[in-house]
């Protein structure tokens, strides 16, 4: 199924858009906050293709979908027309728990900012390497270059940080952006003398302590929650006539000196008391720590609150330049690459094997869902076994204090991150890598022994088998024929797909078929058969027919965007009907008037399933009924 033709259907299956209050997306999940969970099919969507599980947790709703979730939330965004000022008005009147806050906050804040601190902190980490081989010698022109671009993400973070926290906030976010730039500007930060951490000078004859603001996290998202807060202020106050430009300017030159006086100072101070609370509790027993934290990472994966380490991270990154906490995470992610890579070992089933494989691939690059879903959570075993291997390989972590330099979603990329600039490859390092390689080895071995137990290898096994049976079954219950005629569910103009004013039908990436111009606005079954999905828009039909052929009925172009107006459907998703039934009606001249086509593709969804589809109909369509596409059997 395509990215937008998913998005409808969660859209559909989470109560429709007026169930949304706030939407948002990680490395590969949904999250959204809903006015009544009620009102949503769970396990409808965790049947739907293109969604591995769906997670109720924090006071959200989470639907996981994996790498490409990043379009799917744009279709969604687009189709619902939901916008930040929206969602925070709604989300105004929704009570909810601190862990929920807290997580709606990281996110919005975080998220969109991922691809700038992965990308930096696994430059910093090539650089590194690089030094330590000798391939770049300090001092040199090749040096200062590649220093500032591997750099460069990190240091601006403050920046990157402030146009996101105001976002949230709900401020002009290029506002955001100068704030960290006033705070990182040269005539500020060349004040402190190197190698120093505080400068104590003077703001309007103030004392403050001036600090370095460089690839710092906290200050600049306090301050710009200041902002924000001063700038909605200001708004409701000013005059319609100038308030757009003064607002702004009033909020900046109040918050910048603000936050150099007292807000920098006060969160870098909490900051470091944080980092050295949590530092004092690890060097109690680092082993113990990391034998704790290890096992549990997957598990805050599951519920989608593995978000609230991130701050941790970075701040630990921001106040003491290295991390212990990630590279504890390392064993726990290769532990589950190495259970669900014995349970592709042993499955036998081709689909099921090939699920498998692609968890292994999508894990080994950083992304445990697919493999913790899809794979090692539903058959229970594989999962314990990977959480339970992950402490031998965190306990080795934890041994030899091992720390990472720059921030990283665990991935093969970021043992890169874990080179010392300073005294490049040791045994920090190799303790990672080591520990890793235990971890991953004994969840492979004991899951391969007794990861999964001899009834669910007996129903893998025969998967195969009663596959045949079924595929001979539904094509005997389907046509004795070599060939499945499809009928006119509508009258009108005949068209090829290439000629219809929409790339993802004209390209056929849904499927081959037809497209009918119609004349009457009635859309009804073309065959015996069953309503698979009718969208909360009612302008589009998912049906099987009795012998086997899936189609989509997609009356007009961007029709969507009607939110169902001109549209009355006649049966509900689940409803067997005959050749001829009423399915929808439409209003044609009232769609025309509101600016959309009524160019209704005809999709066989399940093209892959046949030889060839050719349409029989060449003429316009006077009555519904008549023949219209022939599919032609797969002989294999």
């Amino acid at each position: 199924m395509k990215n937008k033709e998913l998005a409808e259907s969660i859209i559909n299956n989470i109560g429709g858009k007026d169930n949304i209050i706030s939407l948002v997306h990680c490395a590969t999940r949904l999250r959204f906050v809903l006015k009544d969970e009620t009102k949503a099919d769970a396990e409808v969507l965790k049947k739907q293709k293109g969604v591995i599980t769906v997670v109720q947790s924090s006071g959200q709703f989470q639907v996981v979908i994996g790498n490409n979730v990043a379009d799917v939330y744009s279709d969604i965004m687009q189709l619902t027309h939901l916008n930040e000022t929206d969602n925070k008005k709604t989300q105004s009147n929704k009570k909810s728990g601190l862990l929920s806050k807290l997580i709606d906050l990281v996110s919005n804040i975080f998220i969109p900012v991922l691809v700038v601190m992965v990308a930096g902190g696994i430059l910093k980490g090539v650089f590194a390497l690089l030094q330590t081989v000798d391939i770049v010698q300090k001092g040199t022109p090749t040096f200062k270059f590649l220093d500032a671009i591997s750099d460069a993400p990190l240091y601006y973070l403050p920046m990157i940080l402030g146009f996101s926290a105001v976002k949230k906030f709900g401020g002009n976010p290029y506002m955001g952006l100068a704030i960290g730039g006033a705070l990182l500007h040269p005539s500020v930060s060349n004040m402190i003398p190197a190698g120093k951490l505080l400068l104590k000078t003077e703001l309007f004859g103030i004392p403050i302590d001036l600090i370095p603001y460089g690839s710092s996290v906290f200050p600049v998202i306090l301050a710009a929650w200041f902002y924000s807060l001063l700038e909605r202020n200001l708004y409701k106050i000013m005059h319609d006539s100038f308030k757009k430009f003064i607002a702004p300017l009033l909020g900046f030159i109040i918050t910048v000196p603000l936050t150099f006086a007292l807000i920098g100072p006060a969160v870098t101070y909490g900051s470091a008391c944080i980092a050295a609370g949590i530092e004092y509790l690890y060097a109690l027993n680092p082993i113990i720590a990391s034998m704790i934290l290890a096992p549990l990472w997957q598990v805050l994966v599951i519920f989608g609150i593995h978000w609230g380490l991130v701050p941790l991270c970075l701040n630990n990154i921001a106040t003491v330049h290295q991390d212990f906490l990630l590279p504890i995470l390392f064993p726990a992610v290769f532990a589950q690459v190495g259970a669900v890579f014995a349970v592709m070992l042993r499955a036998k089933d081709p689909e099921f094997k090939a699920l498998a494989s692609s968890s292994v691939l999508s894990g080994i690059f950083g992304v445990t869902e697919p493999a913790i879903y899809g794979v090692n959570l539903p058959l229970k075993r594989p999962f314990i076994i990977g959480c339970l291997s992950a402490i031998i390989g965190g306990a080795i972590v934890g041994y030899y204090h091992s720390v990472i330099y720059s921030f990283s979603f665990i991935n093969v990329f970021s043992f890169l991150q874990l080179i010392s600039p300073e005294h490049g490859i040791d045994e920090k390092f190799y303790a990672v890598v080591f520990g890793c390689i235990i971890s991953f080895i004994v969840a492979l071995i004991a899951t391969y022994l007794f990861g999964i137990s001899q009834d669910k290898i007996s129903m893998i096994s025969k998967n195969d088998t009663q596959k045949d049976e079924e595929n001979n079954q539904d094509n005997t219950n389907q046509t004795n024929t070599d060939s499945v005629t499809i009928f006119s569910p509508m009258t009108g103009k005949v068209i090829p797909l290439s000629e219809v004013n929409d790339p993802t039908f004209a390209n056929e990436l849904m499927g081959k078929g037809i497209a009918i111009i119609p004349t009457v606005g009635q859309a009804v079954a073309p065959d015996d058969g069953e309503v698979v999905s009718l969208f909360r828009t009612k302008h589009a039909i998912g049906f099987q027919t009795n012998s086997g052929a899936e189609i989509l009925i997609h009356i007009g172009i961007d029709t969507v965007k009607l939110d169902g107006q001109h549209f009355q459907a006649h049966i509900e998703a689940g409803s067997k009907v005959k050749k001829g039934d009423l399915l929808v009606s439409f209003d044609i001249d009232a769609i025309k008037q509101a600016g959309f086509e009524v160019t209704t593709p005809i999709i066989i969804t399940n093209t892959d399933n046949y030889q060839d589809i050719e349409c029989i109909f060449k003429q316009d369509i006077t009555k519904n009924g008549d023949a219209l596409l022939s599919l032609s059997a797969d002989k294999e």
